[in-house]
């Protein structure tokens, strides 16, 4: 069957989107690219709206004999589960669900499954919301907004900051180091000595930030991102690292003639690889 299906993915520039083909890249999975770059205002352009409609990135559409209309899927974690659960032509994301003699049981599940399935809605949920309010307030320090209210609206950007996201952010961090610490098997990911479909979500905010944009949201309690959390560091150094991510990377060199990993808030420089 996943050699009857289409997949084409609406890559936005600056997005998750790039998480999503890291993923397609790491199944194997033919697919199809439609590029969108954002508007000035950093808004996805309208265009998206016609494929779903809050007009976001990631978005999937799944074509097969089976369906006489496109499946529409958008948000990271149900394209992730879509994806492994489907079209994965036995290379598997997703951990072994239960304990030998526990199938069906309550508390039957693998530590491994377990974390597998808390990551993806913590991703979704509570970890991207912090990293998009900070992308929001960090907005309203840069050259979109006029330069006679730029001090007051980065004076309010920088106590909303200080007081609200960086407080989160290690809260955030903190658990991480911690997964790693405690990873199944000593393995060197999130859920144990392999990488997951919740791995590879996590891969395009922390590749984004580890090179020193997370530096500067704070002063961390060891001077730096890279020493106060060392195995998440490393860790994120070792998605970046992934041939899938690489090969997603180049596909969009390939295409577009650069990469960048970020967007461009309020035209300050963003980071290209």
């Amino acid at each position: 069957m996943a050699e009857e299906v289409k997949v084409k993915l609406h890559w936005l520039d600056g997005s998750r989107a790039q998480s999503t083909l890291f993923l397609l890249e790491e199944l194997e999975i033919p697919y199809e690219l439609e590029i969108y770059h954002r508007q000035k205002t950093m808004l996805a352009p309208p265009e998206l709206k016609k494929i779903h409609p809050l007009g976001k990135s990631p978005v999937i559409t799944v074509t097969s004999p089976d369906t006489p209309e496109p499946i529409v899927l958008a948000e990271s974690a149900f394209i992730t589960q879509f994806l492994c659960d489907h079209l994965s032509k036995g290379k598997t994301l997703v951990p072994q669900r239960w304990k030998d003699g526990k199938e069906g049981k309550v508390g039957g599940e693998t530590d491994e499954w377990m974390r597998y399935q808390y990551l993806l809605y913590y991703i979704e949920g509570s970890f991207m919301f912090t990293m998009v309010l900070h992308f929001i307030l960090s907005g309203l320090k840069g050259n979109s907004v006029p330069f006679f209210v730029r001090p007051l609206t980065t004076l309010i950007a920088n106590q909303l900051i200080t007081m609200i996201v960086f407080p989160n952010m290690k809260r955030h961090f903190g658990m991480m180091e911690q997964f790693l610490e405690t990873s199944p098997g000593g393995g060197d990911y999130m859920c144990g000595r392999s990488i997951t479909g919740a791995d590879i979500m996590l891969s395009y905010p922390l590749i984004a930030g580890k090179d020193g944009a997370f530096d500067g949201i704070g002063k961390w309690e060891k001077g730096s991102f890279k020493e106060t959390f060392p195995k998440l560091h490393t860790y994120a150094e070792r998605l970046a690292a992934e041939p899938g991510w690489n090969r997603s990377v180049n596909k969009i060199k390939e295409i577009e003639g650069g990469f960048s990993i970020l967007p461009n808030p309020g035209g300050q420089p963003s980071a290209r690889i």
